[in-house]
């Protein structure tokens, strides 16, 4: 008993490793695109958006899928102590993962100049998506590597390869883009062309994916290596005697991979579709091309780059709840299922409110900080896209959770159920708003959102039918979205004073964000958001608990 009562709450300090790793990825990740951005421009980030639209897709058919798939058998094998045919998955996997890799790695080399024309109707972006191939291959093994050690309920290997995955990636991909857009400058004088710079620099920050990518293979290789003794030890000593066939395995993989890959791939693809829409439509109403690319950058680059930094928190926990899920459901523990999908909720709506809340207040000072664009007409666009569209931040938090949720309860087929209606109503309503309202770019955030609330609207309503789960309302959604209001007109206070005194961006951007952060977690306690009960649950939880008693914000 005390075992598993320890098992329920290591999964959420399990994915809050992961979503520290995540948050601290997508933050390296944003910081690099800056001086990326500087470097190839508004419109090369458009060629790169382009080209990493297409990679996202092959990487969903080769290994996106992969991850969660060999956790969750890996991780009921484990439940049941079949540890030898919990390794013999991971087997299975790593034989599709080098199929699967392989042939969509040559597919993407070969058909780049196909994809990115007809498709996306930017061949300026075929040069990247070349660049990237490799990395579908490099990823496919990591995803089995990932899967299994999470199967086995440690989230530090797949944490830690993420950091050196990204580390790397923002290396390479600031040194290539100076040298690729130098090489494009030439090109561009010798031929008397205007886009082969913005298109080598795209290619150039694209090189930095691949050779990331790989830094991360080798450090999950080493690690395997190391504890690859332990591991065998214990397949040994298993005393199951079902033995499952390699045949049997990749069954059970591919199916499990299948519905997976449909959903993510329709839950994806709508960026795809997206930019094919848009840039499309937006031709037929007379838009110059490089206008078009130049808002699609905006959108991309700087709109997707930072609302998906918090995003990153329910990504972890989806890698973390899964397994923990899957146990549950094997051993029919449903009431501590439904405790983990209750905490796993809480915990990222908590984050993420506040997140969406403080991005909408200070788009503005947060982009010239990190950006700091000499087009005020770009800056505008930006700005306004944040104020449209930053409820997608929750949105697309709580969609990405329940779909995770819907996977680890075994209701596979949903979410590409969901994905589907929500995808075909979402283009419905972005061929209107681009056509009838000529909405333009702001057209393509307001079907997201659209898109983001009918995934949870149709999930939320899976997930009571199928575990009679009801979410609770006012702490996790009222009592957050309160202080995070509160907050709000805090922050931009303290921002418009700092401005009028000091007249220093950085100074009162940082000081705002500082300040909203205190001021939102004493909100929090104050209101009882939280109970002692459920902080302690929370990553560093008696830590956070001296500190709220010290503070007397908690008895």
């Amino acid at each position: 008993m005390a075992n598993k009562k320890k098992n329920s709450s290591n999964y959420l300090k399990q994915g809050s490793i992961l979503a520290v790793a995540s948050i601290l990825v997508r933050v390296i990740g944003m910081l690099y695109r800056i001086p990326v951005t500087r470097i190839i421009g508004n419109e090369g980030n458009s060629y790169y958006s382009s080209a990493f639209d297409i990679y996202t897709i092959m990487l969903l058919i080769s290994s996106y899928s992969i991850p969660l798939a060999v956790a969750k058998q890996v991780s009921a094998r484990n439940a049941r102590g079949e540890y030898r045919n919990a390794y013999r998955v991971f087997q299975g996997a790593m034989a599709f993962a080098l199929i699967a890799g392989t042939v969509t790695s040559v597919i993407t080399f070969l058909g780049a100049g196909i994809f990115t024309e007809k498709l996306l109707k930017t061949p300026e972006s075929a040069f990247a998506l070349r660049i990237l191939a490799p990395a579908l291959f490099i990823l496919a093994i990591m995803g089995v590597f990932r899967g299994f050690f999470q199967g086995q309920n440690t989230m530090i290997p797949t944490a830690v390869s993420q950091l050196v995955e990204q580390v790397i990636n923002a290396a390479v991909s600031i040194g290539a883009a100076l040298v690729f857009v130098k090489m494009g400058s030439r090109v561009d004088a010798i031929l008397g062309t205007s886009t082969a710079s913005a298109s080598y620099g795209a290619g150039g920050s694209t090189l930095g994916t691949t050779m990331g990518a790989l830094s991360g293979l080798l450090f999950l290789i080493f690690v395997f290596l190391t504890s690859r003794g332990r591991i065998l030890a214990r397949v040994r000593k298993d005393q199951t005697r079902h033995r499952e066939s390699s045949r049997a395995i990749m069954k059970i993989l591919i199916l499990t991979i299948i519905p997976v890959v449909m959903s993510t791939a329709i839950y994806n693809i709508s960026g795809v579709i997206d930019q094919g829409v848009f840039k499309s439509l937006s031709r037929e109403l007379g838009m110059e091309s490089s206008a078009i690319n130049t808002a699609w950058g905006i959108f991309s680059g700087k709109f997707k780059t930072l609302t998906n930094v918090p995003i990153a928190i329910a990504n972890a926990l989806v890698s973390s709840t899964i397994p923990g899920l899957t146990m549950c459901m094997v051993e029919k523990r449903y009431r501590e299922a439904r405790h983990k999908i209750r905490m796993s909720t809480r915990f990222t709506m908590v984050l993420t409110i506040p997140c969406a809340v403080g991005l909408g207040v200070l788009a503005e000072p947060i982009l010239q900080l990190l950006y700091n664009d000499p087009d005020p007409d770009a800056v505008k666009m930006a700005v306004k896209m944040f104020h449209v569209g930053v409820i997608s931040v929750v949105l697309y938090a709580l969609s990405t959770l329940s779909n995770g949720v819907l996977q680890g309860i075994n209701q596979m087929r949903l979410p590409v159920i969901h994905s589907a209606v929500a995808l075909v109503i979402h283009l419905a309503a972005l061929y209107v708003m681009l056509t009838r309202f000529q909405m333009g770019i702001y057209g393509v955030v307001q079907a997201n959102n659209l898109f983001a609330l009918l995934m949870c609207i149709m999930n939320g309503i899976a997930i009571r039918r199928a575990i009679g789960y009801r979410q609770e309302v006012v702490k996790t959604f009222l009592i957050p979205g309160i202080c995070a209001g509160v907050m709000g007109v805090a922050v931009y206070g303290i921002y418009f004073v700092l401005m009028k005194l000091l007249g220093i961006n950085a100074i009162a951007a940082l000081f705002s964000i500082g300040c909203g952060a205190v001021i939102y977690a004493v909100l929090l306690l104050m209101l009882k958001g939280i109970s002692k009960k459920e902080l302690l649950e929370f990553p560093k939880g008696k830590m956070l608990y001296r500190i709220a008693r010290k503070c007397h914000l908690m008895s």
